[in-house]
């Protein structure tokens, strides 16, 4: 059964040509009819159909469009045209952190951020100890937010959103948050998840990554599908593009 179907999704968006600095200047240039826009496509015509417990990670260049499919996916984002369809709860790993309120402590993000993700008070009470613990942060569970620094954010933040098993997991580059020790335990962590019939999307720039944890691999270029299949061999044409 497929568990995400993507069918034709494309993305655009529209980018101005002229030189403006300043949103006044904006303003009267579009109400001379002088501000040129085109279209940018950031996907184009994406097709493929993603099977229960499989783990595909997504590969391509800086601008390929690997995090604008997730957040299409997501349903962060709507997509141009085209169509996802989804078989399952889906929890996203990304921008991790977003969601959280600076000025609340730690131990009151892990209750607002749980809620945003779904979970309820009485789950959120009895996964806390093993969230504080995953995340080796329990000497600033009191503290505010914002005096953590950018890695204890996402360390916290990572720890939430992997207590629960989804059934889609949609994750991008997460696996880089944190010291080496605590990049094992999220690999681990992941590894855990999808062990256990969690169907994935993963985008890394790791190739042996993907090699590692993930049975398919998507190679995208400029917004175009290039390539679909295991990830072994995907991953070994991507490479070999670029040298």
């Amino acid at each position: 059964m497929a568990m995400i179907d993507i069918n034709n999704v494309s993305v655009s968006y529209k980018m101005t040509n002229d030189r403006i600095t300043s949103l006044k200047e904006f303003v009267i240039s579009h109400m001379k009819g002088k501000v040129e826009e085109e279209l940018f496509w950031a996907l184009t015509d994406v097709s493929f159909s993603v099977e229960k417990g499989d783990v595909v990670g997504i590969v391509g260049h800086n601008g390929a469009g690997k995090s604008t499919l997730l957040k299409i996916v997501s349903g962060i984002q709507k997509p141009s045209s085209g169509s996802v369809t989804l078989q399952g709860r889906v929890v996203p790993m990304l921008e991790l952190g977003a969601g959280f309120d600076f000025e609340l402590t730690g131990r009151e993000n892990v209750y607002l951020n749980g809620a945003v993700l779904g979970y309820s008070k009485e789950f959120l009470d009895a996964k806390y100890d093993e969230i504080v613990a995953f995340s080796e942060l329990d000497k600033f569970m009191e503290t505010a937010v914002r005096n953590y620094s950018s890695g204890m954010i996402a360390r916290l933040a990572f720890s939430i959103a992997s207590m629960v098993d989804p059934e889609i997991l949609i994750v991008d580059e997460v696996l880089s948050v944190g010291d080496e020790n605590f990049q094992k335990k999220s690999r681990d962590r992941m590894v855990h998840l999808m062990s256990g019939g969690t169907t994935v999307l993963f985008v890394s720039h790791s190739t042996s990554q993907v090699k590692e944890i993930c049975n398919k691999a998507v190679w995208l270029d400029h917004g175009h599908m290039k390539m679909f299949g295991d990830s072994e061999t995907v991953c070994d044409a991507y490479q070999a593009s670029i040298g």
